[in-house]
């Protein structure tokens, strides 16, 4: 294991929460997922700038724009776990991607908010 390794694993747990990082590290190891562990967690969502939220909120912007429920729910589920966003701000964002991304790339939103509370919710429960 390297040390850029290591903080990608580190800021892995951090952005998606504690023991998250084991599916990445029971995972075979290729050049793409070293690239991903090591440059876009280690270096990229490492970085200080901008805070995990701050990111995760681009990324969340983002993804509803492709209208990906699936990626969606796992972004939210992390800022769930994290205590990141409240209900209320779910609400709100809800109500601003509706007019910046469409009626139906915010129904993959809120499709990614129902399955990020069901998955922290189990993931609450299990640790």
């Amino acid at each position: 294991m390297t040390d850029k390794w290591a903080k990608g694993i580190e800021v892995f747990d951090a952005v998606y929460g504690k023991g998250s990082s084991a599916m990445v590290e029971a995972a075979p190891r290729s050049p793409y997922l070293d690239e991903t562990v090591e440059h876009l967690f280690g270096d990229i969502w490492g970085a200080s700038a901008l805070s995990i939220r701050d990111k995760r909120l681009m990324v969340i912007g983002a993804t509803t724009m492709l209208g990906r429920a699936d990626l969606l729910e796992i972004q939210i589920a992390g800022a769930i776990v994290n205590g990141e966003i409240t209900d209320e701000q779910f609400e709100e964002m809800k109500l601003l991607m509706l007019f910046y991304a469409g009626a139906g790339n915010t129904t993959a939103l809120v499709r990614g908010i129902d399955a990020a509370r069901k998955r922290a919710a189990d993931l609450a429960a299990a640790n």
